[in-house]
């Protein structure tokens, strides 16, 4: 048959209906191509959840997991202060004002005892009129554990007096130190972890709630509201922080409770810390809004917040966490620098930044340098919770 054939008729070379089609055209059964059976180890990868599979991720990032372990026991520490803590945060011993810590022995002349401090000497220097401590080590006196010792009020509802420590009967127990009330540093440490940490945790809600409402109004919508938007942002950028901090600290009344001064300055931070998370959240949006679900969403007839909170934020979850946990510390600093400089929270509340207040001086800090304790947990805990959101933001980032 020739090509001329073809092309005038090209139906020409087929077999008449019903006749049987050529070899090569033949209607074989199809067989599907042979596939290998999964492996137990695949198949347990293959039938997990989303959050299954950034546990097992977050588990191989051992610095991750060893910071959420510090954090947590931190947080548990400040969420029991009352019972580690061996004395009220508000106890004074005025015989021992500015004692140094004492140590915790096991053994005295070679004979174990068990833990115990021996007892301090005061010696006034004439000189300098410096309180001069010495251990008197003919009379060991030794710790009392899960006893009876200051009242307090569990969380401000349930009274108690049970302690983990106690000092010795008739002695003192000052571990990390007294301050010039005769306070024990390591129980206002205790007790002020508990207001640092919480002003923390409060703050970055207020500001992750802030941040992916207005941001995400912003992307999804765009055009005039967006426009608002960021001229907004911008506005509240430009403005120095720690100027606007210390305005807006010192024009609380000074009638105003310990209580209210505490919410006053956690919406504060709250409010300064939205607009970088704002930002983030606008420009993911504006890239996602385009994609084929989120049109398939709108067709629905889905709200734009059912879209936003169902469909849009979950694909920038690993974003979302990265800023939440470095947005954690840089509140507790912000606590922590108004405290020190006296427009934060004041006496009766104890934080880290009130304890570091009395640590201004430097003559002061080199005479007694256990005043400077309570800087400790809070490099720690901003070092923990930024190790803990690289690996968060690995465990969650889809494309790792």
């Amino acid at each position: 048959m020739t090509a001329n054939t073809l092309q005038q008729n090209p139906l020409a070379g087929l077999p008449p209906d019903g006749a049987p089609l050529p070899h090569a055209a033949s209607t074989a059964p199809f067989e599907p191509y042979a596939t290998e059976a999964m492996t137990p180890e695949q198949e347990r990868v293959y039938l997990a959840s989303q959050w299954q599979l950034m546990w097992w991720k977050f588990r191989k990032h051992k610095l991750a997991v060893i910071s959420a372990v510090v954090i947590f026991v931190i947080y548990a520490m400040a969420a029991f202060a009352e019972f580690l803590a061996p004395y009220h945060y508000s106890t004074r011993n005025t015989d021992f004002i500015r004692a140094p810590g004492q140590q915790v022995r096991l053994f005295h002349e070679g004979a174990f005892v068990g833990p115990f401090v021996y007892p301090y000497k005061l010696h006034l220097n004439m000189e300098n009129l410096k309180r001069e401590y010495a251990e008197d080590r003919t009379q060991p006196q030794k710790l009392r554990f899960f006893c009876r010792g200051d009242r307090y009020d569990f969380w401000g509802l349930v009274p108690g007096n049970l302690h983990l420590v106690c000092p010795p009967d008739g002695g003192t127990f000052f571990f990390l130190g007294s301050d010039r009330l005769g306070r024990d540093m390591l129980s206002r440490i205790l007790y002020g972890g508990r207001i640092s940490l919480s002003i923390g945790l409060i703050g970055v809600s207020i500001s992750f709630v802030l941040g992916v409402i207005i941001g995400g109004i912003a992307g999804y919508y765009g055009g005039r509201v967006d426009l608002v938007v960021q001229r907004v942002i911008e506005i509240v950028q430009s403005l120095p922080h720690i100027p606007l901090w210390l305005a807006l600290a010192s024009i609380m009344p000074p009638s105003w409770s310990p209580l209210l001064v505490y919410f006053g300055i956690t919406v504060i931070l709250g409010l300064m810390d939205w607009t970088g998370l704002a930002r983030s959240v606008r420009s993911k949006l504006l890239s996602l809004r385009e994609e084929d679900y989120v049109v398939a969403a709108q067709l629905m007839g889905a709200k734009p917040r059912r879209i936003i909170a169902l469909h849009l934020v979950p694909g920038f979850m690993s974003h979302l966490i990265a800023s939440a946990t470095i947005t954690i510390p840089r509140t507790i600093l912000g606590e922590t620098a108004l405290s020190f400089l006296g427009l934060g929270l004041r006496p009766p509340i104890t934080s880290w930044g009130v304890m570091l207040n009395e640590a201004q001086n430097i003559n002061v800090v080199a005479l007694y340098p256990w005043l400077l304790y309570p800087v400790v947990p809070v490099i720690v805990i901003i070092l923990a919770f930024n190790f803990l959101g690289d690996g968060l933001r690995d465990a969650a980032d889809p494309y790792r």
